[in-house]
C-alpha cells in the first residue's frame, strides 16, 4: 500500500511489470498471476503520485521485487551417456573424466545445489567398487582397489550409472536424474623397460639415448635415482620421460648399473612407485694381457718323465670372463740356457699348462732354466717370464756315522730334558732340501716314549733327550734302536737298509726314592657333630722300592684329628667346630720304614658341614634402646639378632617370643622380624630388661629433650656424684678468694659434668 500527499490522487506503475503487477488508485500494489524465479529473478519497478489532471506531482519512486525460488526444476545431465578411459594402476582419486548436471532452481539455496553419486558399477567382483565421484563436481577417479585391482585383461570396460540429486541430495523430495557412463580401462604403460646393453668406451656424441618410461598421462616430472650413491652419475632423464647415458662407460670400473626413474606430479608427490632401470655395459677388447707377476716360478725334480706337467701358467685379462675378448693363447718365444738342447719345454696353447718336451732333466746339466712366454688375445700380445727350477730327487738314504753307540748308564732320576747322546747321520742328497733333511725316529725299546730325538736342522746332528722320568723299577735295561730318514719320499727304486738304523743300550740304576702320594690333595667332607673317633678320611702312598710305609700328621693346630701310621686312615680325637674353622687342613706325611727314611708330604682338606649348635644372640650392643616418657600412645623398639652357624641365602630365620608369660601383660614381640611393643603407656621411668628367649633386651623408658633421652647423672663409678661435684667447686671457689685477696691473678674454672650421653650437664644447688 503506497500514500502521497494532495493534491495527488492516483498512483501510476511502470518498470517491468510483464502485465503481472498492477496497482489501484488508492496505493495498493499487487500481482494477476503466478510469478516464475526461472524467466524473471527480479522485477525493477517505478510508483509515481498523479493529480486530478494526470501530471505527476511524486516520484517516481523506484521499486525492486524479488522472486523467492521454490524447488520446482528437476535437475538435468547435460548428457544421457559418457564415455571416458583410464589408465590401470592410475592414482587414485585423481579425476579422468566429470559428468556435468544443470538445474534452474536458485543455486544459492539448496533447491540448485547438485549431489552427485554413483548407483551401479558392472561389472561388479566381490562388491569392491572400483570407481568414486566427487558428489559436488561430478569428478570421476579410481579408488584405491581400483588404482590396485583394475587389469584391461580380465575387465576392459566398465558401465557406471550415475545419479544427481537437487537439494544437496539430503530430503526425500529432491528431484533427481541419472546417466550411463561407459569407462574403457587402458594398459598402463609405467613399466620398467628392459635391461640396456650399453657399449663400453664409446666414442659417439653424448648424451646418448638408451631407454625410455612414460607416465599414464601427460605433465608427469621425471627425474632418476642413483642406488648405489656414485660419485659420478652417468645417467640422466628428460621431461618426456627418455633416458641418456652422459659419458663413456668402462667395463673394467663398473660393468652394470641399477638405478630408479620416478614420476611425479606438479606438486611433487610421486605418481607410482619407481621403476628399476638396469644397464649392463657391453664389452669390448681394451685391455691387454697381464703376467700374474715379474717371473713365475715352477719347479721340476730331474729324472722326471717326458710330458710330466710342471705347473700351469696362467696370465690375466681385464676384459669380460668368457668371452672372445678375454681368451688368452700362450706360446714359448725363447729358453735360457738352451743346454743340453732348445725346446725342453712345451706350453698348451689354451690352457698354459708347462710340460716336458723332449727329455727328463739333470741339476747338474743346469739347475734353473729362464723362459720368455708370450700371451695373446684377439688384439694383444703381451711379453711373461717363467723360471724353471731343476731341483734334486731323493735317491740317496741316510747312513750312520756308526752302527752302534755301546752302552750308557745312566740313574734313574737324571732330570727331564738331558741330553743323554749325541747321533749323527749323513745324506748326499742336495743340502738343505726335503731329500737331504734327516729326522731320526725311535723305533724299538722304549715303548713308554720316555726318549726323544730333536735333529740340528743345519748339521742333521740328532740329540736324544730324556722326554720323560727313567724308571728303575720298570726299565732298568733297554736296547734302544734308531732309524734315520727323509720327509721327502724316496725315488722308486730305492729303500733304506742297515745302513740307515743304529742301536745303544740304555742301563738304569736304582736311585732311592721318597713315597709317592697317589694325590697332591686329599679331600672329605663330615659333619661338625661327628663322635670323637669317627673315621673322616684316608689318604694313600706307595714307595717306589716297595719299602713299607708310615703316615703322620703336621700343621694339626687344633688337636682335632689323628692318622693311623700304618693305613693312612684319618680319625677325629675332639669335637669339631664348623664356626672356628670351616675347611681344617693338615699336611699327611708318609715315611719310608727302613732304608733311608725318605719323606714325602700331601694335604689333606677337611671340609665341616653346619649342624644348628649355636643359640640366638643379639646382633649388636642395644643398651641405647629407649622410649620417651610418659609414653602417649603404645610405643615400640626395632632390634636384630644373628648367631653363629651357616646362614642360608636368605639370611637368618628367626621365630622370636617373649620369654616369660607375665611379660605378655605389658609386652609382645613380632614373631618373624625383631619388633618389640608395648601393650599400654603406664610404664615408669626406669630401666626394663625383656626377656626374649635365650636374650635379654634392654629398654629404658626416659624424658626426652630434643627427641634425646635425658638421664640425670647419678652414682658412677670414675665420676663425681652431685654432692662431690658441689664440694669441688666451693673448694675451688675459696681458693680463688684467697688469691683475690692477696692480690694475685688466677684463672677461672668451669666445671661441667656430662650425662650418659654425651649431653651437658649443668649442676644445680
Amino acid at each position: 500500500m503506497f500514500k502521497a500527499n494532495p493534491p495527488a490522487v492516483s498512483f501510476e506503475l511502470t518498470g517491468e511489470t510483464d502485465n503481472i503487477f498492477k496497482i489501484q488508485p488508492d496505493g495498493l500494489l499487487y500481482y494477476v498471476r503466478a510469478l516464475d524465479r526461472e524467466t524473471r529473478a527480479t522485477h525493477n519497478l517505478q510508483i509515481a503520485a498523479l493529480d486530478a489532471h494526470g501530471a505527476t506531482v511524486e516520484g517516481p519512486v523506484p521499486i525492486t521485487i524479488e522472486v523467492k525460488d521454490i524447488n520446482d526444476n528437476r535437475p538435468m545431465f547435460l548428457q544421457s551417456k559418457y564415455e571416458g578411459s583410464v589408465r590401470q594402476n592410475s592414482r587414485p582419486g585423481k579425476p579422468f573424466m566429470y559428468v556435468n548436471a544443470t538445474d534452474l532452481d536458485d543455486p544459492a539455496t539448496p533447491n540448485g545445489q547438485l549431489f552427485y553419486q554413483i548407483v551401479i558399477q558392472l561389472p561388479n567382483v566381490n562388491g569392491v567398487m572400483y570407481f568414486q565421484i566427487n558428489n559436488k563436481t561430478g569428478a570421476i577417479s579410481l579408488t584405491r582397489q581400483g588404482s590396485q585391482e583394475l587389469d584391461p585383461v580380465k575387465n576392459p570396460s566398465y558401465n557406471l550409472v550415475v545419479s544427481v540429486k537437487d537439494m544437496g541430495g539430503q530430503s526425500e523430495n529432491s528431484f533427481s536424474d541419472t546417466a550411463s557412463v561407459d569407462i574403457t580401462v587402458k594398459e598402463n604403460i609405467w613399466k620398467a623397460p628392459e635391461p640396456v646393453e650399453v657399449l663400453e668406451n664409446s666414442t659417439d656424441p653424448h648424451p646418448l639415448k638408451i631407454t625410455q618410461v612414460r607416465w599414464n598421462e601427460p605433465g608427469a616430472h621425471y627425474s632418476l635415482a642413483d642406488r648405489d650413491k656414485l660419485p659420478i652419475f652417468p645417467f640422466s632423464i628428460d621431461q618426456e620421460g627418455d633416458i641418456y647415458v652422459t659419458q663413456p662407460l668402462d667395463r673394467e670400473k663398473k660393468d652394470s648399473y641399477i638405478f630408479y626413474a620416478t614420476a611425479k606430479d606438479e606438486y611433487g608427490k610421486p605418481l607410482a612407485f619407481p621403476l628399476e632401470i638396469h644397464v649392463k655395459v657391453k664389452d669390448i677388447n681394451d685391455n691387454p694381457p697381464t703376467c700374474p707377476s715379474p717371473v713365475t716360478v715352477f719347479e721340476v725334480q730331474e729324472n722326471e718323465g717326458l710330458g710330466s706337467s710342471i705347473g700351469t701358467f696362467t696370465a690375466l685379462d681385464m676384459d669380460e670372463e668368457n668371452t672372445i675378448h678375454s681368451v688368452l693363447k700362450y706360446k714359448i718365444v725363447s729358453q735360457t740356457p738352451q743346454i743340453p738342447n732348445d725346446g725342453l719345454f712345451l706350453v698348451e696353447e689354451y690352457s698354459g699348462k708347462f710340460q716336458l718336451a723332449k727329455q727328463s732333466l739333470k741339476k747338474q746339466d743346469a739347475p734353473q732354466y729362464n723362459l720368455t712366454v708370450e700371451v695373446s688375445d684377439q688384439d694383444f700380445k703381451t711379453l711373461c717370464f717363467v723360471q724353471i727350477n731343476v731341483i734334486d730327487i731323493n735317491d740317496q738314504i741316510p747312513i750312520f756315522e756308526k752302527s752302534d753307540y755301546g752302552n750308557l748308564t745312566l740313574p734313574e732320576d737324571t732330570a727331564v730334558g738331558t741330553i743323554i747322546l749325541t747321533i749323527q747321520a749323513t745324506d748326499d742328497d742336495e743340502p738343505f732340501t726335503g731329500s737331504s733333511k734327516i729326522l731320526y725316529r725311535i723305533i724299538q725299546g722304549d715303548n713308554e716314549g720316555r726318549l726323544g730325538v730333536d735333529t740340528d736342522h743345519h748339521t742333521n746332528r740328532g740329540y736324544v733327550t730324556i722326554k720323560k722320568p727313567l724308571d728303575f723299577e720298570t726299565a732298568a735295561f733297554s736296547s734302544i734302536v734308531f732309524k734315520a730318514e727323509n720327509p721327502e719320499p724316496l725315488v722308486s727304486g730305492v729303500t733304506y737298509n742297515a745302513s740307515s738304523f743304529a742301536s745303544f743300550k740304555l742301563i738304569v740304576t736304582d736311585v732311592n726314592e721318597a713315597p709317592v702320594f697317589s694325590q697332591d690333595v686329599f679331600q672329605a667332607k663330615v659333619r661338625e657333630d661327628v663322635a670323637v673317633g669317627t673315621k673322616v678320611g684316608n689318604v694313600t702312598a706307595w714307595d717306589p722300592e716297595g719299602l713299607a710305609i708310615s703316615y703322620s700328621l703336621t700343621g694339626d693346630t687344633r688337636g682335632w684329628l689323628k692318622i693311623d701310621p700304618g693305613t693312612g686312615e684319618i680319625f677325629s680325637v675332639a669335637p669339631l667346630d664348623r664356626e672356628a674353622e670351616s675347611v681344617y687342613r693338615v699336611q699327611v706325611v708318609a715315611t719310608e720304614v727302613g732304608g733311608s727314611s725318605l719323606r714325602s708330604t700331601s694335604n689333606f682338606h677337611l671340609t665341616l658341614t653346619d649342624v644348628n649348635d649355636n643359640p640366638p644372640r643379639l646382633a649388636k650392643d642395644y643398651s641405647g634402646l629407649f622410649l620417651c616418657h610418659p609414653l602417649s600412645t603404645p610405643g615400640s623398639v626395632i632390634f636384630e639378632a644373628t648367631d653363629d652357624d651357616q646362614q642360608s641365602f636368605r639370611g637368618p630365620q628367626f621365630t622370636f617370643a617373649l620369654g616369660s608369660e607375665t611379660l605378655q601383660n605389658d609386652w609382645e614381640v613380632s614373631k618373624i622380624n625383631g619388633e618389640l611393643s608395648t601393650k599400654h603407656t603406664d610404664f615408669e621411668e626406669r630401666l626394663y630388661k625383656i626377656s626374649i628367649r635365650t636374650v635379654s633386651l634392654p629398654v629404658t623408658f626416659c624424658t626426652c629433650v630434643d627427641g634425646k633421652c635425658f638421664r640425670p647423672v647419678g652414682s658412677q663409678e670414675g665420676r663425681p656424684t652431685v654432692g662431690m661435684a658441689v664440694g669441688i667447686l666451693l673448694t675451688t671457689l675459696l681458693v680463688i678468694g684467697r688469691y683475690s685477696c692477696s692480690g694475685s691473678r688466677v684463672p677461672f674454672v668451669f666445671i661441667r659434668i656430662k650425662n650418659d650421653k654425651g649431653n651437658d650437664n649443668p649442676l644445680r644447688s
